[in-house]
């Protein structure tokens, strides 16, 4: 068994043998680099003063009971796996993958070509988050020249000056684009106010302090990294005199957004690309900022098992779940899993921290491999105990880890940052970035786990208990390589923890997209456009083909589209109602209201809808496609989009 860790090179801590020890019990020692390292006897006390919080000894005990049953799981397998090694990447790679990651790697191509949409991106960039890109390029730019690389390699400086700009200024987003035109200016203005900050000099005002949050609220509206440059800038003032509020203790919330709060799911595809590559640079900002490192780990490509349950990767197991049931997103043996615990009940005494006999976890695991796709499995001979040990089996079985290799080490070293605000907004980000099959399983983890919790009165299972008890299952992986560690066993163990707790207690902020990111694909779709109109404008074939599409248009505009009023919208929905609704806005309307009015009609397919089914959604303008919460203000988000189209359709359509 293996545990990742924080630390200049990704080090690995291996707990125990894989094939070594009888009955289950904590190794006696553990191998360090530490000169004044020494031996921990087995059931040593753990040291408070350690740890990241406050963590009291039961729950600790609770870490270690839970590590001794995966290694006696563990010893009565001894089916040897193939070991994952994670690449030591050469002189620049790092960063180069990075970029392409991004979706910057056009600027270091063979053959550039057309950079436009990568200017566009950049032009749309923070200040922190250009320093972030800026920092990389230069990197790679000195690797490629060290190795005579016969690339186009670009300068710094050139990548984020404007076209127009002979001199190489840098865009700053305070000042008004290259065109210089009056429109250009307005909407830098708008941007800024949009955005509510401006990185300029020094003596700029702080965009926080005219900010009405609270230091227990979770600002999606200012970058993650902006806040920290000036909290790092200004930290005697008031914000950092009494500690922040920064204790275990604090709730932190998510304050109410009138244009309404994005979910991951409410997006495109293509503005979720955008959304990736804008979370990669921001989480890469705020530790360039804090002066944490952060860098991706890269795993070498190993053979893995092409069918079965246990010990498939995620991508596999979905692509023969989808052929039994069309667009399931879950693998069913996990949904199997959590189904058959919660059929019993959540009350059990010591709910996932007992473990199921070793021997018949093992037998039932064998048995389910042969069975479960059949449909003969008797899920009556699984007891609940034994169904939460092969769930957390499942999740340690995987191929690569639910966290992916990738970022393993990053989720674990969340702890590493000053505040538990930043820690927060680090996961936020990290959650984006991971793959959609383990975002949507870890999605449905977490909440089985907090209904879990929900039930502690009967169930003893507090967040802590249950945080202890699932780390061990997320952050110890078996298929990586062993090497010495230099930190102390029990500060990660605590550490692990934390990030556990924070990632069940604040699933509903980790889950959402910030708004300063959504504003920026705004932008940079607005950009864009603008950019595509000019190119139009230029030829004249493209000139003759947009007069005929505005002619064709307008000849299929009903009367009531061509006109709409001032301060009204048009709700469509096509694939439920031959229906359109004119909207009046106004202050208090909101999206649930319009949904609410819509399935009053009773026309169309409307009336074997249920509400929860059906959605008000944003298509257009300045944004690919969003779905909106219920509580968005219909107004507030028209003055942000009033090109949009507004159309109610189920998720499904």
């Amino acid at each position: 068994m293996s545990w990742l860790l924080s630390g200049s090179r990704g080090v690995v801590l291996t707990a125990y043998h894989p094939s070594g020890g009888t009955g289950g019990r904590r190794s006696g020692q553990y191998t360090m680099n530490h000169d004044d390292s020494k031996k921990i006897p087995d059931g040593a006390s753990f040291d408070r003063s350690g740890s990241q919080d406050s963590l009291d000894a039961m729950s600790m005990d609770d870490f270690w009971k839970e590590v001794e049953n995966i290694h006696e799981t563990r010893g009565n397998n001894h089916e040897e796996r193939q070991a994952i090694v994670v690449k030591e990447p050469d002189e620049g790679e790092l960063e180069e993958e990075w970029l392409k990651e991004a979706g910057l790697s056009n600027l270091f191509a063979e053959s550039t070509g057309d950079s436009q949409e990568s200017m566009v991106f950049l032009s749309t960039l923070t200040r922190t988050q250009k320093a972030a890109v800026e920092k990389r390029v230069e990197t790679v730019t000195q690797t490629l020249r060290k190795k005579n690389k016969h690339h186009q390699i670009p300068d710094v400086r050139d990548i984020f000056r404007p076209q127009s700009d002979p001199k190489g200024k840098v865009c700053d987003r305070s000042e008004p684009s290259a065109e210089g035109t009056t429109e250009s200016k307005n909407e830098m203005q708008d941007e800024t106010k949009d955005m509510k900050f401006s990185p300029g000099t020094n003596e700029q005002k702080s965009p926080l302090d005219d900010m009405p949050f609270s230091e227990t609220d979770i600002n999606l509206e200012i970058p993650f990294a902006e806040q920290a440059a000036n909290l790092k800038d200004n930290s005697v003032g008031k914000i950092y005199k009494d500690g922040g509020g920064d204790t275990l203790r604090t709730n932190f919330r998510l304050p109410k957004d009138k244009t309404g709060t994005t979910k991951i799911g409410d997006l495109a595809s293509q503005d979720m690309k955008k959304v990736y590559s804008l979370a990669l640079i921001e989480l890469t900002a705020l530790y360039d900022v804090l002066g944490t490192e952060f860098k991706q780990q890269k795993a070498a490509k190993i053979k893995t098992k092409d069918c079965g349950l246990f010990g498939v990767p995620l991508s596999v197991l979905l692509e023969q779940d989808q052929k039994k049931v069309p667009g399931t997103k879950i693998p069913l043996i996990f949904q199997k899993l959590i189904s058959q615990i919660e059929e019993a009940t959540l009350e059990t005494e010591g709910l996932l921290r007992i473990p199921g006999v070793a021997t018949r976890v093992k037998s039932l695991c064998q048995e389910l491999e042969a069975k479960f796709y059949e449909g003969t499995f008797n899920w009556e001979n699984v007891k609940q105990h034994d169904a939460a040990s092969l769930l957390k089996l499942f999740i340690r079985e995987l191929p690569q880890p639910l966290l992916t290799v990738e970022y393993l080490k990053a989720f674990q070293d969340v702890q590493n940052l000053p505040t538990k605000k930043q820690q927060l907004q680090a996961l936020n980000l990290l959650v984006i970035l991971l793959p959609e099959a383990n975002r949507d399983t870890l999605k449905v983890l977490l909440e089985f786990l907090q209904r879990v919790i929900d039930h502690r009165e009967k169930n003893k299972m507090t967040l802590n208990n249950v945080a202890m008890v699932m780390a061990p299952n997320l952050f110890t992986f078996h298929g990586l390589g062993s090497k010495s560690i230099e930190q102390s066993e029990f500060v990660m163990a605590a550490g692990t923890a934390n990030v556990m707790r924070f990632m069940i207690q604040y699933q509903k902020l980790l889950w959402t997209i910030p708004k300063f990111i959504v504003n920026q694909v705004r932008k940079q779709n607005t950009e864009s456009q603008k950019k595509e109109k000019k190119d139009k404008a230029m030829k004249k074939l493209l000139k003759k083909m947009a007069y005929d599409r505005e002619k064709h248009e307008k000849q299929d505009k009903t009367p009531n589209d061509a006109d709409v009023p001032q301060g009204v919208i048009r709700v469509q929905a096509p694939h439920l109602s031959k229906v359109s609704m004119a909207i009046q806005l106004t202050e208090e309307l909101k999206a649930s209201d319009i949904v609410a009015r819509f399935l009053s009609e009773k026309s169309g397919n409307v009336q074997t809808l249920k509400k929860e089914e059906v959605f008000l959604y944003e298509i257009g303008g300045n944004i690919g496609e969003r779905c909106l919460d219920d509580d968005t203000y219909m107004k507030d988000l028209y003055q942000l989009n009033p090109n949009a189209e507004w159309v109610i359709k189920s998720k499904q359509s």
